[in-house]
């Protein structure tokens, strides 16, 4: 393996971000959405589909996490998802983060309840 691949592989990531149309897609197809923001945010608004595991919760366990199915990870940014999504993929997930969390979906028009 050349440099050139073997740094790629050393950078690349182990899952997606996605947009919020992205993830609609997936979510139509299947995918899991999980909430990893914290008990107080996930009372202030989510997605309707979305199940909460914070991501505390998922540094020490992923069940209950279909292992089957995409999962999309969201936050109030994207920056927790992101680590959500990594975590997901080195347990084997095909994973994704949703780019600009709850506040991209809220600026889509997405309903939250």
């Amino acid at each position: 393996m050349g440099l050139i691949s073997s740094l790629k592989k050393a950078f690349s990531k182990p899952y997606k971000t996605v947009s919020v149309a992205e993830a609609k897609d997936l979510l139509s197809s299947g995918a899991t959405l999980i909430d990893v923001r914290s008990a107080q945010e996930w009372r202030s608004g989510r997605a309707p589909q979305a199940k909460h595991v914070p991501l505390d919760r998922l540094q020490t366990s992923t069940a209950g996490i279909n292992r089957n199915k995409p999962v999309i990870a969201v936050c109030a940014s994207g920056v927790r998802s992101a680590s959500a999504a990594r975590l997901l993929a080195s347990h084997g997930y095909q994973a994704y983060s949703l780019r600009g969390g709850m506040s991209a979906w809220r600026a889509a028009g997405e309903p939250i309840r």
